[in-house]
């Protein structure tokens, strides 16, 4: 269930992040600028700060929770480093966001950004076929890049961090999956033996999947232990890895095909739950373990009027159904010559009328909100619909999904 429901803007919102307490929220709009929210009374979120540097389109945002910056990654082919601190210009204590450039030295969009763990590095995926793992020298006083080549082949649409900040998952559009080491000597420790391998120098690949059936992979996610990968593919797929040891095959493969429109994005709340969503609108829980394997248990949306005639009418209430619904409305657009059929509201922000969910247009991104690691009990989406909602795991259930949904297995 939809614990809060916030209309943010008019335009798509591509990517969200919060500060550490919840009480700072920041957005791109689909333009070159991302905008600082602050919690208000009750549940208004007020414009505080807007962050402008960048000349194209951004992103991907993500805000460090411990050392509070945030960094922002554009289309300009720049990403920048956004620290609060006392305005140098003004010297009457006031604060501000100040930029510090990143030097990515791709040619390409920089597509995906995230803080690793531990806040010392961030990962850039790009368009450029690379991936700028960047850290900080204070000798010169900006942030420089270390770049993963091989072997991507193509762009880089995301990219997850393993909870060591070693090991560094990238979903790219030539329908694979990989896991690559993103070690850098003078900043990481070294790290703990994993599954995933023991000598991991920087670029060593230690993961290479495929989707099932060559669709795009959208985003990737590593399970609490970091001892599983989830990753969303433009195929309709799921799938869920358990690797093995080193340079062996994994242990276990799960793959859920979905009678549904793609996911896009996924995080995991426990080492036995994640929760994804995309084009379908709403999020969808899925459970399960190496062993059982993994299944679509509930949808977080609460539809409403279950058994009404309108409802009787479409042979499925949930997760495929927004098939029949684009397709009714833009057929009974043509037949009437406008762009909204007669008795449905007016779209806002891009919005579809006449959907029963939340979102009415594609989720974005799916956040952690509440919770320790390995324990979240609330998630955050934004979408193409201008909307942030909040969600309380525990909540919703099966009504929503198709008869023959709830029962899928691998």
């Amino acid at each position: 269930m939809a614990s809060e429901i916030n209309q943010l803007s008019n335009s798509p919102i591509t990517a969200h992040s919060f500060s550490l307490d919840r009480s700072l929220l920041a957005v791109c709009e689909n333009s070159n600028e991302a905008k600082i929210y602050r919690k208000g009374s009750g549940s208004s979120w007020n414009l505080t700060d807007t962050l402008n540097e960048h000349d194209k389109v951004i992103t991907s945002i993500d805000w460090a929770p411990h050392s509070n910056r945030i960094v922002t990654a554009s289309q300009d082919r720049n990403a920048y480093v956004w620290q609060y601190g006392p305005d140098p210009l003004n010297p009457d204590g006031s604060h501000v966001w100040q930029p510090t450039l990143v030097l990515l030295r791709i040619n390409r969009s920089a597509t995906f950004v995230r803080w690793s763990p531990d806040e010392a590095k961030f990962a850039v995926g790009s368009g450029a076929r690379a991936i700028a793992v960047c850290q900080y020298d204070a000798e010169s006083n900006w942030w420089v890049a270390k770049h993963l080549k091989k072997p991507l082949r193509s762009t880089v649409l995301s990219v997850a961090w393993h909870p060591n900040s070693v090991l560094l998952a990238a979903g790219s559009a030539d329908a694979t999956c990989r896991v690559l080491s993103a070690y850098i000597k003078g900043v990481d420790s070294k790290p703990e033996p994993t599954v995933w391998g023991e000598r991991i120098p920087f670029n060593t690949i230690c993961g290479d999947f495929s989707s099932p059936a060559g669709g795009w992979v959208h985003d990737v996610s590593f399970s609490p232990s970091g001892d599983a990968l989830a990753f969303v593919s433009h195929d309709s797929t799921v799938t869920i890895v358990y690797p093995s040891a080193p340079d062996a095959p994994p242990s276990a493969v799960h793959v859920i095909k979905l009678p549904s429109l793609p996911l896009v994005s996924l995080t995991f709340c426990g080492e036995d739950t994640f929760v994804a969503a995309g084009h379908d609108c709403q999020p969808l829980v899925f459970q399960g373990d190496s062993n059982r394997g993994w299944k679509l248990v509930k949808t977080l949306e609460e539809f409403k009027g279950v058994g009404s005639p309108q409802q009787q009418r479409t042979p499925s209430g949930g997760i495929g159904r927004l098939n029949n619904d684009a397709f009714n409305l833009f057929r009974s657009a043509d037949s009437r010559g406008v762009m909204t059929p007669a008795g449905e509201g007016g779209s806002n922000g891009g919005s579809r009328a006449g959907l029963e969910t939340v979102h009415s247009n594609t989720i974005t991104s799916v956040r952690k909100f509440a919770g320790a690691d390995g324990s979240i009990s609330h998630i955050s989406t934004s979408g193409s619909d201008g909307k942030v909602v909040i969600w309380s795991i525990s909540a919703g259930g099966v009504t929503g999904i198709a008869k023959g949904v709830a029962s899928i297995r691998i």
